[in-house]
């Protein structure tokens, strides 16, 4: 039988970070399986590909205090709405970051002057007070706990007024384990990161259940007509997140073009002016060898991977990644750290890709040494690495499984013996 789906995310970006193309492919597929997805998301909104076939979009707006060009920005007096406005941007001004909370609260308003309209409400990552006690069975995804984050840019942090910067940031990591440890079902896209939720969540591991994400393998996929671009290394990264290791990739570029000067980088991201990254780009005189692009279209992204000889993802912990998923589904050969659940991913050394321990510069620039030098082994990378996404990581088996937990969970909310409510001679005392 086919369900009405609530699908919820408090960020919907589709060009940067995963939580925008979980919610964009993941609508798109169940759709196809029949069900009725109502996405209700905040600023930045997700890019659907289905809305009119089985997908609709709910604009549910934030004060939007994070957008560009003018993040961090003070709102004009006349654009408060109510007290979770206030809350917002009081939040910000003490350093914290908000938006799962607000998003949560103003959710659960939303949902609440519907109710009966949805069989099941799935939260993307948001980890809110707003969205306990619903009434409406709830499935909640955590891609990874942002714990994790938090430790490595703690980790990062040069002085104690950055840690303090960080830890304030982080605050809403309290919210988020209280609610997880409250939540009836938890997906999460790899064992690795299951194992991350259970330890440091607490959440019971029963309620955890790993769905793996995938490429949009009929969009990434090969090409021969696209040339090669000798020396060429793509990688996706944020600048300046720790957690991303971009800094590594660029020493190790930097070590890598004494023995090959014509190996170069294009990072699919936008560059920080300033930062741990710049520093490094400017120390190893690598402003000539490495590109940022930012914006581009799909098409676009995929000829970029296509063009290049190899594809990099040297990130110190990912709770998936999906930029390996998709360069090994567009054929192109990868190195790619152990960290985190890419080795669940990307398989196993030698085989399905070359893999290196996590910020370890000099490994990383003798692994892409020895594929920018063998077009043997990039050719057999390349078709390995597909076969193993075709068979393993696609959105369409992405769906096919949530939704059995969508249905497991409306069969426990139903079986679920009603609330009884006791008199004041029956109460415990």
């Amino acid at each position: 039988m086919p369900l009405r789906i609530a699908l919820l995310t408090y960020k919907g970006n589709p060009f940067c970070g995963g939580q925008g193309v979980y919610v964009r492919h993941l609508s798109r597929e169940l759709a196809r399986l029949g069900h009725t997805v109502e996405v209700i998301g905040a600023q930045p909104y997700p890019v659907l590909d289905a809305v009119g076939a089985g997908v609709t979009l709910t604009e549910l707006p934030s004060l939007d205090l994070y957008r560009q060009p003018d993040p961090f920005r003070n709102p004009r007096l006349g654009e408060y709405r109510d007290w979770i406005d206030a809350v917002e941007v009081g939040t910000m001004w003490t350093g914290g970051f908000p938006e799962p909370l607000t998003f949560s609260l103003r959710a659960r308003r939303h949902l609440a002057a519907r109710r009966g309209e949805f069989d099941v409400i799935h939260d993307n990552q948001t980890l809110g007070y707003g969205l306990l006690g619903l009434g409406t069975p709830l499935v909640t995804t955590i891609h990874h706990p942002i714990t994790v984050d938090r430790r490595l840019d703690l980790a990062a942090a040069p002085d104690w007024k950055r840690r303090l910067s960080v830890r304030r940031w982080y605050g809403f990591t309290q919210m988020q384990k209280r609610v997880a440890r409250r939540l009836p079902s938890v997906l999460t896209v790899s064992g690795s990161s299951r194992a991350e939720i259970v330890e440091d969540l607490g959440v019971r591991e029963d309620r955890v259940h790993v769905v793996h994400i995938g490429a949009d393998t009929r969009l990434f996929s090969p090409d021969a007509s696209v040339p090669e671009i000798p020396g060429r290394i793509v990688t996706t990264s944020s600048a300046d997140v720790p957690l991303k290791g971009l800094v590594h990739l660029v020493e190790a570029l930097a070590k890598l073009r004494a023995e090959r000067p014509d190996a170069h980088l294009v990072v699919v991201g936008k560059r920080a002016e300033d930062g741990p990254v710049a520093a490094a780009i400017t120390r190893f005189g690598l402003e000539g060898a490495i590109d940022f692009v930012k914006g581009i279209t799909d098409a676009e992204l995929v000829d970029l991977i296509r063009g290049a000889e190899v594809a990099c993802v040297p990130s110190l912990y990912e709770g998936f990644s999906l930029p390996a998923a998709e360069a090994m589904a567009t054929g192109t050969p990868l190195v790619a750290t152990t960290g985190g659940a890419i080795p669940e991913v990307a398989g196993t050394d030698g085989e399905t890709c070359l893999a290196v321990p996590p910020g370890d510069a000099g490994a990383l620039a003798t692994a892409l040494g020895r594929l920018l030098g063998d077009a043997d082994l990039r050719r057999r990378l390349g078709v390995a690495g597909r076969q193993r996404v075709l068979s393993r990581f696609t959105w369409e088996q992405a769906a096919i499984g949530t939704a059995e937990h969508y249905r497991a969970a409306i069969a426990a909310q139903s079986a679920a013996p009603a609330p009884t409510h006791r008199t004041k001679a029956e109460a415990p005392c």
